[in-house]
């Protein structure tokens, strides 16, 4: 399948890539209509990704049938986050090739494909309880096709923990900086990387962290140059940003 518009175009005219080929990817109907939800089938046309399912909220046997509407459409490898242990098991009974990781709640239907990109995403964790967001990060810059480097519980509580990890620090192409209580590692990491820092504030903390509010605001009142930050608890949307820096480099 080519990934997207500009691999297609480049590829039509170097000759790799027949017309009658490009014409279908491009003619193929761009939705599939399910009443209870409009599946992108040209996600990944437009953007490089494919979509992603958001399991909250939705039951298992709506996200059982947008996961066949993808691969009747080509797309073999499907992530779905925030999906329930009750839901993941109903989904595996119903029959689907899932692969459930229950400490980010992540399905992988289809197994997670080798990466594409030469540079690599760290993920790095102030602390184990900041791993569940952290790890739906990593699953998610993985399932994007990219190399990911993990730091888990490496927070300023113990700052040789962050120093010892320099070299990764370093070598990324971009960061997603986990943490919750007062956040301060994406700071940190802002003033020693030279690539983009991707914050996400965690709900980790006792009561004036106020479900991670403390965090989200530390982290966006930085005053780290490079540090971007998205919202609470929002490894997914951390780790898509962060991918798309390191395919584009």
């Amino acid at each position: 399948m080519v990934d997207d518009i500009r691999t297609l175009l480049k590829g039509v005219a170097a000759g790799s890539i027949p017309v009658d080929q490009a014409e279908r990817a491009l003619r193929g109907k761009p939705f599939e209509d399910l009443g209870f939800a409009t599946v992108d089938l040209h996600r990944r046309l437009l953007q490089g990704a494919t979509e992603v399912i958001y399991g909250e909220g939705k039951t298992a046997h709506q996200i059982a049938a947008i996961v066949g509407a993808l691969q009747e459409n080509g797309q073999q490898q499907v992530l779905i986050t925030r999906l329930a242990p009750d839901k993941a098991q109903a989904l595996e009974e119903a029959g689907v090739n899932l692969a459930y990781e229950p400490i980010p709640h992540v399905g992988i239907v289809g197994g997670v494909p080798q990466p594409t990109t030469e540079g690599y995403v760290l993920v790095a964790s102030a602390g184990t309880s900041d791993m569940p967001v952290a790890e739906e990060a990593a699953l998610t810059a993985q399932m994007l096709g990219c190399k990911v480097v993990r730091a888990f519980d490496v927070g300023v509580a113990g700052l040789h923990r962050t120093l010892a990890r320099m070299d990764d620090i370093l070598g990324a192409s971009a960061i997603v900086a986990v943490a919750g209580m007062e956040g301060a590692l994406a700071s940190v990491l802002g003033g020693l990387a030279n690539c983009p820092v991707i914050a996400v504030p965690t709900s980790v903390g006792y009561g004036a962290s106020f479900g991670g509010v403390a965090a989200l605001l530390s982290m966006l009142n930085s005053c780290a140059s490079g540090v971007s930050v998205v919202n609470i608890d929002n490894g997914f949307g951390a780790a898509y940003t962060a991918a798309m820096i390191c395919r584009r480099g």
